[in-house]
């Protein structure tokens, strides 16, 4: 008898009641700490994560009459306007290597980072009628946009490489490192999507109470490029100044990059000033996402 009036209690179970752990799959519980990242939800969202990229890459561009092309003429435009102002105009100096190329390969490692920062800074404003609706781990989209981008870079970098081997054939004395080729550039571009995730998420994350980033956002990044080696040589700035330059984390991947390729020294030791200032970047802004994604509801 008592077996049977339990069976037909109509009360429902408790929260802690093993039956209703064994009924469900996965238990949503709020973050209670700041370094409670749960970044084993991501892996376990990847298919998700990849339809994510395939939406940002597809929707850049659809109902173009160009389409992809316009992966190719943003920077041949910006390379070709660079080296008429900057080489011809203004006689910058480009370490003796060709105009074309030395501005390319600054240009194309920089939109990427650019990229990266400018669209991942507006995460929680762009998508709040996503993240209202349902849970997934938000860090999947700002994710979404660092991947899909790679292939944005990807395309520019074949640009890069035409021009490249045109110079090479041509006779001209460009000495790329072939032995760091193959190592020093997924690094280099790991290192610039680790760097703009990290400032991107950090700004998104501010946006939703002060949306004046977003508009800072927008010309910072412009004022930013001048303070990086995309136009000019580091050898051109002068000695006691040059310190200025390198505190910013961008400006060891680009001058590597295009040492990499164009011939020159490897600035190892601000690489690895550049990394540490990155991993703290990307950590520091993983834990201040996590925190607001918890009641970014209320403010955005």
């Amino acid at each position: 008898m008592p077996s049977s009036l339990q069976s037909l209690d109509p009360r429902p179970p408790s929260p802690d009641s093993p039956a209703l752990e064994d009924h469900w799959s996965l238990t949503i519980k709020p973050h209670t700490k700041w370094w409670d990242l749960r970044l084993a939800d991501v892996w376990n969202y990847r298919d998700l994560l990849w339809l994510f990229v395939r939406r940002d890459f597809v929707s850049v561009y659809k109902q173009t009459v160009l389409g992809p092309l316009w992966f190719f003429i943003q920077p041949l435009l910006t390379t070709l306007v660079f080296t008429i102002i900057f080489s011809s105009v203004a006689k910058m100096s480009t370490d003796g290597h060709p105009a074309m190329l030395f501005y390319l390969a600054g240009t194309t490692p920089w939109n990427y980072f650019a990229t990266c920062l400018t669209k991942t800074s507006n995460t929680f404003v762009q998508n709040a009628s996503i993240f209202g609706k349902v849970y997934f781990p938000r860090l999947i989209v700002p994710l979404s946009i660092v991947s899909s981008t790679i292939i944005q870079f990807g395309i520019q970098f074949l640009l890069f490489l035409g021009f490249l081997a045109y110079f090479l054939i041509i006779g001209t004395d460009i000495n790329p490192h072939w032995g760091l080729i193959v190592i020093l550039t997924p690094a280099l571009i790991l290192l610039m999507a680790a760097l703009g995730l990290g400032a991107g998420i950090i700004v998104s994350s501010l946006t939703t109470k002060y949306r004046d980033f977003t508009f800072l956002i927008a010309f910072g990044v412009q004022l930013m490029m001048y303070a990086t080696p995309v136009i000019f040589p580091m050898s051109s700035i002068p000695e006691k100044w040059r310190w200025i330059i390198q505190l910013n984390p961008m400006s060891a991947p680009i001058e590597a990059f295009r040492a990499v390729f164009l011939g020159g020294p490897i600035p190892w030791s601000s690489l690895g000033i550049s990394t540490a200032m990155t991993a703290a970047l990307l950590l520091v802004g993983v834990i201040i996402f996590n925190k607001v994604e918890k009641s970014f509801m209320d403010t955005v």
